[in-house]
C-alpha cells in the first residue's frame, strides 16, 4: 500500500493532522496499534487557542456541545466542606478572543469528534496496526507492521504517544526529568453521594497526597485523581479504585457504581532531542511529555499537528520547496520547551492557571517564515496570532476558515494577489491597526507591511 503521509497514532494529534490533511486533499493514512480509540478522559482541558484551531477544522460546535466550563473547586476535610477554591483566573470571551476560557471535554470524546470529522472528509483509521520497523531512502520510507504488512509513504508522522515506537526506531532520545516521583492514579468512574456542581478537592496530608473528584462535562462520569507516596504500588483495578475513594473521602466503596477506565503515571517533563529525522516527524507526546497540571499537553500536541499539516500540504499539493518542512521543528520545538517549563511551574504551584495557560499569546516572531516590514508595528506584528473580529462586515475567523492563506487589508489599498489567497478588507480594525497582514493557514501572521512591497516575493516562497 502507498500513501503520501503515514500518521502513526490515532490520538488527538494524529486525528487532528488527519483532518487537516484530508481537507487539503493530501492522501494520508492514520494507523493505530489499538483496536479502538483511547477510552479515557485523561486530557480533558481544551485551551482557547486549541478551540480556535477546532473552529478552523470545523469541529468547534461539536466540541462545545459535548463539553462545558470547569466547575468551581470545593475543598473537603473530614467529610465537611471547607469552602470554594478557584483553580483558574476567570476570563470572558471578547470579540478578538471569542474562546477565552478553558473548555472541559473528556479526551475520549474529543477523539470521537475528530474521528467523525475525519470520516466526513473521506479519511479513515486502520486499527490494530502496530508499527514495528521503519526504513528510509531517498524517495520515501517503508513502515512494517506486526502482521507483516507494509506501507510505503513519502512522509511519516510519529503521533504514537510518550512511549513512541517510531521515536525509538529512529533512535531519537528524550531529555527531561521526573517532575514528581509520587505515582498518581487517574480513573473515570460513575458514583453516587456527591454533587456535580463542584470539582471536589481533598488536600494532601502527612500520610497521603492530594485527591480530587471532578464531574466530566457532558457525561455522567467523574474523573478521580489520587496521588500516592513515592514507591507505593497503585492498584488500578475496580476494587482498588473503590478502596482509594473510600479511604480518601466520606464515600463508601459501593458508592462507586462503575469504573470505566483507570491508569497510573508519574508526572514527567521531557522533550525529544529532535522533532525530525529525514522524512519522519515527531508530534504530540512522541515529541514532548507534559505533567498534566495546567492542561498543556494535548493542546500543544494538537497545535503541532496544525503547524505541520499546512506545511505538508504546501509541499505535497502546492509544490512548495520541501525545505519548508524544516520550519516545523524550528517553530514547534521552542514552543514545546516553553510549555514544558510552564506546566512544570503549574505542577509545583509556581504558576497560576490563567493567561499563560490559554496559549493565545504564543507566536512565531523569530521564525524564518516571519517577515515584518514596518518600522513601528502596532498593535500587531508579524509572527503574532491573528485575532478574531469583524472587518468589512466579515467575521475574520470565518474568513480564515479553510486551508488557504488570507490577506487582511485595513485602511489601505488591496494589492493583486494569487487566487489561492483570500482577501478581507475594510477601513478600520481595532485589533490590527492599519496595514496589510498575510495570515498563514494556521492563523498566524506570516508577513506584514504598510505597503505591498515584498509581498509577492514572500508568497513566492510557498509557490503561491
Amino acid at each position: 500500500m502507498e500513501t503520501d503521509v503515514l500518521i502513526v497514532g490515532a490520538g488527538p494529534t494524529g486525528l487532528a493532522l488527519g483532518v487537516d490533511l484530508a481537507r487539503r486533499g493530501v492522501d494520508a493514512l492514520v494507523v493505530e496499534q489499538a483496536d479502538a480509540l483511547f477510552p479515557g478522559s485523561r486530557g480533558k482541558g481544551l485551551q482557547p487557542r486549541t478551540m480556535e484551531v477546532f473552529h478552523d477544522l470545523g469541529v468547534v460546535e461539536a466540541i462545545q456541545a459535548a463539553g462545558g466550563r470547569y466547575p468551581v473547586g470545593m475543598v473537603w476535610k473530614d467529610g465537611r466542606r471547607l469552602g470554594e477554591h478557584h483553580l483558574f483566573d476567570p476570563a470572558e470571551p471578547t470579540e478578538d478572543e471569542p474562546y477565552n476560557d478553558s473548555c472541559m471535554v473528556p479526551q475520549w470524546r474529543t477523539q470521537e469528534i475528530l474521528y467523525a470529522r475525519l470520516l466526513e472528509l473521506g479519511g479513515s483509521v486502520a486499527f490494530g496496526r502496530e508499527a514495528v520497523s521503519l526504513e528510509q531512502d531517498a524517495d520515501g520510507l517503508t513502515v512494517t507492521f506486526a502482521d507483516g504488512g507494509t506501507v510505503r509513504a513519502r512522509y511519516a508522522v510519529a503521533a504514537d504517544g510518550g512511549r513512541s515506537a517510531v521515536r525509538r526506531a529512529l533512535g531519537v532520545g528524550m531529555t527531561g526529568e521526573t517532575v514528581d516521583p509520587q505515582p498518581t492514579l487517574v480513573a473515570d468512574v460513575r458514583l453516587t453521594g456527591i454533587d456535580r456542581d463542584n470539582w471536589h478537592i481533598w488536600p494532601p496530608s502527612e500520610t497521603v497526597g492530594f485527591f480530587t473528584i471532578c464531574p466530566l462535562a457532558g457525561t455522567e462520569d467523574f474523573q478521580v485523581v489520587a496521588q500516592f507516596p513515592e514507591g507505593a504500588e497503585v492498584d488500578t483495578s475496580p476494587d482498588g479504585v473503590r478502596k482509594t475513594v473510600a479511604e480518601r473521602t466520606h464515600l463508601a466503596p459501593e458508592d462507586v457504581t462503575e469504573v470505566l477506565w483507570a491508569s497510573d503515571f508519574r508526572p514527567r517533563a521531557a522533550l525529544a532531542d529532535s522533532f525530525r529525522v529525514g522524512r519522519v516527524f515527531l508530534a504530540g507526546d512522541a515529541a514532548h511529555i507534559h505533567p498534566p497540571a495546567g492542561g498543556q499537553g494535548l493542546n500543544t500536541s494538537v497545535q503541532d499537528a496544525y503547524n505541520l499539516g499546512w506545511k505538508l500540504g504546501a509541499v505535497l499539493r502546492d509544490g512548495a520547496d520541501p525545505g519548508l518542512l524544516d520550519t516545523y521543528e524550528e517553530e514547534r520545538r521552542r514552543i514545546a520547551a516553553d510549555m514544558l517549563q510552564l506546566t512544570t511551574g503549574v505542577h509545583r504551584g509556581e504558576v497560576r492557571r490563567g493567561k499563560e495557560t490559554r496559549q493565545l499569546g504564543l507566536g512565531y516572531p523569530d521564525s524564518s517564515l516571519t517577515e515584518e516590514t514596518r518600522t513601528e508595528p502596532e498593535p500587531l506584528r508579524a509572527g503574532d496570532r491573528a485575532p478574531d473580529g469583524r472587518l468589512g462586515g466579515v467575521r475574520l475567523f470565518d474568513a480564515f476558515k479553510g486551508p488557504h492563506w488570507t490577506l487582511v487589508a485595513v485602511g489601505t489599498g488591496v494589492p493583486q494577489v494569487p487566487a489561492a489567497v483570500h482577501v478581507v478588507c475594510g477601513p478600520e480594525q481595532p485589533y490590527y491597526g492599519r496595514g496589510l497582514f498575510l495570515v498563514r493557514p494556521d492563523g498566524y501572521i506570516g508577513w506584514a507591511g504598510s505597503t505591498a512591497d515584498g509581498l509577492d516575493a514572500y508568497l513566492a516562497r510557498f509557490n503561491l
